[in-house]
């Protein structure tokens, strides 16, 4: 029997059957062997243990479209980045870290502002300016206020989309307005260190009212960039992109190489202030973790 990973918790796999239900399954011992583990979007193949409880066996993964590492899902179509406009204030650098990491891993982003009814229309077009460039689609929504919903539905429908972003910013509360039938648990900012609480302790799948599925992942806080080479950092700023060979020095790096295009994009106002000064900060973090 056939269906897709839906949920992971403690070893147990929760597979959905069209037209039978979820069913509990635990993995085969075979895929320990081959250290390959489920993982939730997995389509798979299952072996009954009861049809009355429900339970089974995962016994084949499927080929994979893509497998991301954080957060750890399967068959993913494109990313919904969600950040709070206000209340936190967004992380740019965190969010320029996961913007590389969907990139190394050819995931297309949405990057989605939520609380926009906390900043003004100016605020708005300030942030949209820094990302305009970044080769992802950006939304302002709000939650509390219902705005926005109706595009953002537009996006995810037909599409099996991955949300992340940190704790506190309204993911779930965004999630119950897409699939009101998912019940999510919301959490309060704490007003004295301005975090939310890890509403969300697994990956979820979780079918939309259309045809399409998101998956909902834990909360983070903070990412570290893995197994990249300084040197290659640049291709995941898009914005670079139309001034690659016309730098004085092949290789240029884009910090201290003189007669370098980025660098005067920078000065011209052409390229963010604040997605190069987050590079160099990404890159000097590459550069010093390789010396160890």
């Amino acid at each position: 029997m056939q269906g897709k990973i839906v949920k992971g918790i403690s070893g147990f796999y929760y597979v959905h059957v069209v037209e039978s239900g979820i069913y509990e399954c635990k993995a085969k011992g075979i895929f320990r062997q081959q250290k390959m583990k489920p993982l939730v979007g997995d389509d798979v193949e299952i072996d009954i243990i009861s049809e009355e409880k429900k339970t089974g066996n995962v016994a084949v993964i499927l080929p994979r479209k893509n497998a991301l590492i954080r957060p750890a899902v399967a068959n993913v179509d494109q990313a919904l980045l969600i950040f709070a406009a206000a209340s936190p204030n967004p992380n740019f650098n965190l969010l320029d870290r996961f913007l590389v990491m969907m990139g190394r891993q050819d995931v297309p982003v949405i990057l989605c502002f939520n609380k926009c009814d906390l900043i003004t229309e100016e605020q708005q077009q300030e942030i949209a300016a820094i990302y305009e460039a970044s080769g992802c689609k950006i939304l302002f929504v709000s939650a509390k206020k219902e705005l926005g919903l109706k595009e953002l539905q537009e996006i995810l429908e037909g599409k099996t989309t991955t949300v992340a972003g940190p704790s506190g910013v309204g993911k779930s509360s965004l999630i119950n307005l897409l699939a009101p039938e998912a019940c999510m648990e919301t959490g309060e900012i704490s007003k004295k260190i301005e975090r939310g609480r890890h509403t969300t302790r697994h990956a979820e799948l979780i079918q939309l009212k259309g045809d399409g599925y998101i998956m909902d992942t834990p909360g983070f806080s903070s990412l570290v960039i893995e197994n990249l080479e300084p040197e290659d950092l640049k291709e995941y700023f898009r914005e670079f992109e139309c001034y690659n060979g016309r730098c004085k020095f092949n290789g240029c790096v884009h910090i201290h190489e003189p007669e370098c295009f980025v660098k005067e994009a920078l000065q011209a106002g052409t390229i963010s202030q604040l997605r190069y000064d987050n590079y160099v900060q990404l890159y000097d973090e590459l550069k010093n973790k390789r010396r160890w």
